[in-house]
Order: structure tokens, then sequence, then C-alpha cells
């Protein structure tokens, strides 16, 4: 029986073929060994520092061109109420205060990319090393789907609401809106498809760590269509009509778009690994 030398300092021990593990798999210097909970506390409050950090230098950008992205966003709303009409505030300083929420918004949006890689860097410890190659894919994807969706809610869903809204005045009814609650659905509906478009972007992650196959979403899709209504019926403005039909169908393409990515990048599974179980016929 061959002795085997004992190991030096900062050498990989010298183990048989099939016992020796697989060191590509793992990064020694990510962790430098598990994180205890307030080690995860302080990683967590030091990501959102930054986040916070990015937002507030993204809020400072937006308040420079405030009364561009104030237009931008309210001219719209006016070109969709009656002729010579304008939108109203009664608060004194309510007007003010909302181009600070706009400002803020927008912030958000610009600093997107920061936001997203900060949320990268708090996961990316507990990642194989080859699981961390996704960071670039994971922050541009994060970023423009987040963009994309925000735009599609600003120029599809947004008016297709406001102006189911505005058709409900009547000889007896004036639509005479107030922009502190009008601008509170817009940016409802901003946020709210902001993040229901990080669909394919989570599904690719989780794919290509192998949690979530093709076969699975399309075995559970029903669910999925059950989930989308509700969440777009609670999310509607108009608590489920026009606006769950504009919200619910777009996510549901998305989801037929995530299968796809699911299916081209997910991780293959070897041979010698046991297929999924299918599930008992009822």
């Amino acid at each position: 029986m061959a002795l085997v030398p004992f190991p030096t300092k900062g050498a990989k021990p010298a183990l048989s073929e099939d016992l020796e593990p697989d060191w590509d798999d793992h990064d020694a210097d990510s962790t430098g060994g598990k994180m205890s909970f307030l080690d995860h506390l302080d990683e967590l409050r030091r990501r959102i520092i930054y986040s916070i950090v990015g937002v507030t230098i993204g809020f400072i950008v937006a308040f420079v061109y405030i009364d561009q992205i104030f237009a931008f966003i309210l001219r719209p709303m006016q070109l969709m109420l009656p002729a010579g009409q304008t939108m109203i505030y009664t608060d004194p300083a309510e007007a003010f205060f909302l181009k600070i929420k706009i400002a803020l918004m927008a912030g958000l949006i610009g600093a997107s990319p920061v936001v997203f890689s900060q949320v990268w860097l708090f996961i990316a410890p507990g990642l194989y090393a080859h699981e961390k190659k996704l960071a670039i894919p994971f922050i541009i994807m994060s970023s423009v789907f987040f963009a994309a969706g925000a735009a599609f809610s600003h120029y599809v869903v947004f008016p297709i609401v406001w102006m189911f809204f505005a058709d409900q005045a009547t000889d007896f009814l004036t639509f005479t809106p107030r922009v502190e609650p009008s601008f509170s659905m817009y940016l409802r509906l901003i946020l709210a498809l902001g993040l229901t478009f990080e669909l394919p972007t989570i599904v690719l992650f989780l794919a290509r760590m192998g949690m979530v196959t093709a076969g699975f979403m399309i075995r559970h899709i029903k669910y999925a269509a059950l989930i989308i209504v509700i969440a777009a019926a609670v999310l509607s403005p108009d608590g489920g009509g026009v606006g769950m039909l504009a919200m619910g169908g777009p996510v549901f393409v998305l989801y037929i778009f995530s299968i796809g990515l699911a299916w081209a990048f997910g991780k293959r599974r070897k041979k010698s690994e046991p297929e999924e179980p299918e599930p008992p016929s009822s």
C-alpha cells in the first residue's frame, strides 16, 4: 500500500482520482468560510447603503431636469382630457412634493443597474465559481427588462387605464383629476410592470443553476396563468377590467418567453442523473 505524502501548506491534498473533489466548482476566495448571521446582516446593510447612494445620485440628476420629466409624464394625461382642461392640485405643497416623487422614481430607474449589481453582490458569495459568470448578464438583463416594463406601462398600459376612467364622465359628472392620486396610479403601474418584467431574468438565472426546467414550467402553466390573473386583478387600478388585461396579457407572454429561455439555456442533465418523476395521473 503506497503512502500518500502529507501536503505542504497551501497545496491541494493528494487524493486518489475517484475521491478528488471538484475544486473548480468552488470559489475558495469568495466567502472565506461560512458567514455567520451577523455577517449576512452586515453585508445586507452594506449593499443597501450602496443602493441608496446610487438612487440618491440618480435623484439629484433627475431633479436637475425635473421640468422636462414632469412634462413627459403629465402631458399625455392632459392630452386625454377635454379641450382646455388641466389637472388640478388642492394642497399648497402638493405640486412641489409631486416633483420630489417624480425625481425619486426617475432616479430609481436610472440607478437600476447599480441596485441590481448590489443584489447580485449580496447573493454571489453563496454561488459556485461557474455560476458567478452570470453576473454581467444578470445585471444587464435586470436593468433592461425593468426599463422595458416601465416604458410599456408609460406608453401602453397607463394610457389605456387613464382613458377608461376618463370615459366615465357624463352630463352629470365632469372628470377633473387631481394630480397627486393620478401620479400615484401611474407610479403603481410603473413599479408593478417593471418588477413583473423581471420574470425572464429570474427564470434564466434559476434555469442555469438547474433549479427550474422548461418541462416544469410547461407542466405548471395553468397555475402560472391563475397567479398572473390574480396578481393583475389586485395590481390593476380598475380592480379587474381593461387594466387587468393590459397587465396580465404581456406577463403571460413573458412566461412563454421564459420557457424558451429555460429550454435554450437551462442546465443540461447528465445521463447518469435520474429524470424528473412524472406527476401522478388523476
